[in-house]
């Protein structure tokens, strides 16, 4: 399968990575069943915000299209795979033992993590008052990356109610760039952000999706490299930034993945682990003070919570026909990560911190 031009088109003016068509919106929700939704502080020292993932089961998705999903009763096969474990995110130990999720994946700002899970806690409570009673606690899941640069974290300013608006605007329309969770994060010495991607697949005899939406808050001016353009040496040069060159990385990145491949929670693994090679392609080395972490899910069945009896298995892709997922995977990732870049504006923060946008400092970089 070939793209048309039109899936060709760059979004934001980044270049198409690789060979496989992407999906219409060119975002994680062009997977049935997935929505996104922000909600973005700028103000002064406050750049910063909440981004909430939502999936839903496809076949829900497929027969009521506004519907939204309760995750704690109809839980969404998942896996983890932590590149590099710098981080403070909440729920993947659980996802790891089970491997399923039970509650939208929120993206915050480190000092963020605790609101953004009593929040996720209450709305959970809110559709099913028996949590923590009569039922199993929940396991919320909360990711993060250190937006300290722009961000006055100190502040605390992302609230419970931050997440349940981020959960009630979500929809199929991602916006990019410096928004949501992304607003005060940085990639190689540039803004960074929010950025998504998506391609198709035909595999096992059937058409999928895989769609990547993430979190980019990482690398070193003189690592970037774009579309397999090594520019890193002529950013730095610009940036003029020798005090942030030569100093340790310690940015981070959160992938997420979704798919309506039917893949139990052990494959879903194996997806999460391949962004770390769309992520290699931009230039990271998963430095030593980098939080690097993905997380893949599926739309493509469900596990009840309070099945009673045996419970038939799910018809998986086979193993062997998984390496058409894994390249989209790899291409996702590396997309979404340049379209972060591309989308970001440049944004003045606390105490006078700026984080220039791509497009302002190379905008010649497909000539150098």
């Amino acid at each position: 399968m070939t793209p048309s031009s039109d899936l060709r088109e760059a979004l934001f003016g980044a270049p198409y990575v690789g060979h496989l068509p992407a999906g219409a919106r060119h975002a994680i929700t062009d997977v049935p069943g997935v929505f996104v939704g922000h909600v973005t502080l700028a103000d002064g020292p406050l750049q910063t915000g909440v981004t909430v993932v939502c999936p839903t089961p496809a076949d829900l998705a497929a027969t009521s299209p506004d519907a939204r999903w309760d995750p704690f009763r109809t839980k969404i096969p998942a896996a983890a795979a932590v590149i590099n474990g710098f981080g403070k995110s909440v729920g993947l130990m659980q996802i790891d033992e089970l491997g399923v999720i039970e509650a939208p994946v929120a993206l915050t700002n480190t000092f963020s993590v605790s609101h953004v899970v009593l929040g996720q806690l209450r709305a959970a409570l809110a559709a099913n008052p028996d949590i923590g009673r009569g039922s199993p606690s929940l396991n919320p899941t909360v990711l993060e990356c250190n937006d300290g640069y722009l961000n006055d974290m100190q502040a605390f300013a992302v609230t419970e109610a931050h997440y349940a608006q981020a959960l009630a605007n979500a929809s199929s329309e991602v916006e990019q760039g410096a928004v949501g969770a992304g607003r005060g994060m940085s990639s190689f010495g540039l803004k960074g952000g929010i950025g998504s991607a998506s391609r198709v697949v035909e595999t096992a005899g059937q058409t999928f999706t895989v769609g990547v939406l993430v979190l980019s808050n990482f690398g070193r001016a003189s690592q970037l490299t774009i579309a397999g353009r090594h520019v890193g040496p002529v950013l730095d040069e610009r940036l003029a930034q020798p005090e942030q060159s030569t100093e340790p990385e310690r940015g981070s990145i959160i992938m997420l993945v979704a798919t309506d491949a039917p893949l139990d929670a052990r494959q879903l693994r194996r997806v999460a682990t391949r962004t770390s090679a769309g992520l290699a392609r931009t230039g990271s080395v998963y430095g030593h003070g980098s939080g690097d972490v993905a997380l893949a899910l599926t739309t493509g069945y469900t596990v009840p919570y309070d099945a009673m009896g045996r419970v038939a298995p799910a018809a998986l892709v086979p193993d062997t026909q998984l390496d058409p997922i894994f390249q989209a995977t790899a291409d996702a990732t590396e997309q979404a990560i340049l379209h972060a870049l591309f989308a970001a504006e440049s944004v003045l923060g606390r105490d006078g911190h700026v984080r220039r946008a791509l497009a302002d400092v190379l905008p010649d970089w497909a000539t150098l």
